[in-house]
């Protein structure tokens, strides 16, 4: 386990109770009631900890190397009954985008998400989760196959923005993402999407126009990243922290602010600590949220959608 700044002081508790059974099992002493004070106290320190996260750590907790990615979840709720689709059809497949077909207590679903890499070949190979033109072009092919069989759609979004480079802007990476949501307002099946990591910009935006929008309990939805922000306001990152806590990104500010629809609560500690049961609630919400999406026409579902959108922003004097 990698543990943050904040998170020193669990990490300490956690080495003394590492050494303590090491004590027990070498000289044969019953360490089991000092063990057990240790591991009171790492729950304790937990509880005290992440119910006070400001703005700042929870981005922290959304990049956190241990975090399921887009994968890990899809390949859980689906029970392994996913089977990833490949290419745009026009240049080529994008590794940063996955998308497929897959069975949710036994309702089939078309899956689209941004994955990011667990070591540093793969996240060479899936560029940090920054997809470029292809794969939004990719996800819209599969949403548009969805909307052909009349399937439900599930977007998962975790980037830290759309891919900068040269070759992506060459191709029409703003094209393609306006594209995207032009496209996503249309669809005439439910679309749910999904935050579980970092949301930024229109990278996320991309994939994020649905039906129902949530955000996991440790993640953040912005137009931009606080080191963005603060590199743009006073040319150097040092001021993130204070940026975070004003840019109002956080699952209980977009919620407040009417962006989302709900949050997804995770393990104590973030979904890292406990994946199963961070894939868990994942999958009852999307099930309680199809529950209620299914029930309306294509028609209405297209209508919810765009009016859901435009009533963004609005506000009285």
């Amino acid at each position: 386990m990698e543990y943050l700044e904040f998170e020193q002081p669990i990490k300490e508790l956690q080495e003394q109770l590492e050494s303590c059974k090491v004590v027990g099992e070498e000289n044969g002493v019953d360490v089991k009631q000092a063990c057990k004070q240790i591991e009171v106290a790492i729950e304790d320190s937990k509880k005290k900890i992440y119910s006070n996260l400001t703005p700042w750590q929870k981005v922290q907790l959304s990049r956190h190397p241990s975090r399921p990615y887009s994968l890990d979840y899809i390949y859980q709720i689906t029970d392994n009954t996913f089977l990833e689709l490949h290419g745009d059809r026009n240049f080529g497949d994008d590794k940063a985008m996955v998308g497929g077909m897959g069975k949710i207590n036994g309702i089939p679903f078309m899956i689209v998400g941004q994955q990011k890499g667990k070591n540093t070949k793969e996240r060479q190979y899936r560029r940090f989760g920054m997809p470029n033109p292809e794969g939004y072009r990719k996800a819209l092919r599969l949403m548009k196959l969805a909307e052909k069989f009349n399937m439900p759609i599930i977007t998962l979004m975790d980037t830290p923005g759309a891919y900068p480079g040269l070759e992506a802007e060459e191709r029409g990476q703003g094209e393609a993402i306006a594209r995207n949501i032009y496209e996503m307002m249309n669809l005439t099946v439910p679309v749910i999407s999904i935050v579980i990591g970092e949301g930024a910009s229109g990278g996320a935006l991309g994939i994020g126009v649905g039906n129902k929008v949530f955000m996991m309990e440790n993640t953040w939805y912005s137009v931009i990243s606080p080191e963005n922000c603060s590199a743009i306001l006073w040319r150097s990152w040092d001021f993130k922290e204070q940026v975070a806590s004003q840019m109002k990104m956080t699952p209980n500010d977009m919620l407040e602010l009417k962006i989302i629809d709900g949050i997804i609560k995770e393990p104590l500690g973030g979904a890292h600590y406990d994946p199963a049961t961070a894939a868990e609630n994942l999958k009852n919400q999307i099930l309680k949220s199809y529950d209620e999406l299914s029930k309306l026409p294509g028609a209405e579902l297209k209508k919810q959608r765009q009016d859901k959108f435009i009533a963004m922003g609005e506000f009285s004097g």
